[in-house]
């Protein structure tokens, strides 16, 4: 049961809260459903059980344990229900929110900050995969240089302002290394300057541009752990 659980540990949550989810969790998990990241409250008072957010590549499910923890309810919202995400971050932990289509606020209070920072970053990243993907549009080698040199590109992919032209470069480069290593020294200058916001919206670039076609898994890998860096 360990080795089913312990990728979820990498920011101090809660081994037991963690091992007691992910058992229950997969008898609810649908085909193809995987789990992305689990987020735990961290309380104050040690005696109550933990709330635990986790988020699939479906949806968002929030596990609240019951009896003692002998028995938990689940409470589901599919990534087509969400309107959007919120994280406050106050002096005990952050309190991760999200509103649905149907107007309703749901906030869980007490998760550590690095938690909801990723928590947030994952939402973020799924709701922009169901936003764009049915209209990504598969770009040949033969017409993408004429198109990264049109500004009609970045607005047909809804993307931010593109400051550094060397971030969407190494696709049509047949130097994709020397290129991506200069990005990476780039991005390392000026990330420390940025505001959480503003990281938060150079990472979504990045992560259109991948689902684009415009850089390679392995070089948005890179840059997102670059940027997580330094939130």
């Amino acid at each position: 049961m360990k080795e089913q659980f312990k990728k979820f540990l990498n920011e101090e949550q809660d081994p037991k809260a963690i091992e007691k989810v992910t058992s229950k969790l997969n008898d609810i998990l649908m085909k193809n459903e995987v789990i992305g990241y689990i987020a735990v409250q961290k309380k104050p008072a040690l005696t109550v059980l933990p709330d635990s957010i986790v988020m699939t590549n479906k949806r968002i499910i929030i596990c609240q344990p019951k009896n003692l923890g002998l028995s938990m309810n689940f409470i589901d919202y599919t990534w087509d229900d969400i309107e959007g995400t919120f994280v406050k971050e106050n002096i005990l932990g952050s309190e991760f929110s999200f509103s649905t289509k149907t107007d309703m606020q749901v906030s869980i209070d007490y998760i550590p900050k690095i938690q909801a920072r990723k928590i947030f970053t994952y939402a973020k990243e799924q709701l922009d995969i169901l936003k764009n993907g049915a209209v990504t549009s598969v770009i040949t080698e033969e017409i993408a240089p004429s198109l990264i040199h049109e500004s009609e590109l970045i607005e047909e992919m809804e993307t931010e302002e593109v400051t550094d032209f060397a971030e969407i470069m190494p696709v049509v480069s047949n130097y994709a290394e020397p290129i991506v290593e200069s990005t990476t020294t780039s991005a390392e200058k000026k990330a420390s300057e940025l505001t959480q916001d503003e990281l938060f919206a150079k990472l979504q670039n990045y992560k259109k541009l991948l689902d684009n076609g415009l850089i390679l898994q392995g070089e948005y890998d890179a840059l997102k752990k670059e940027i997580l860096s330094y939130m």
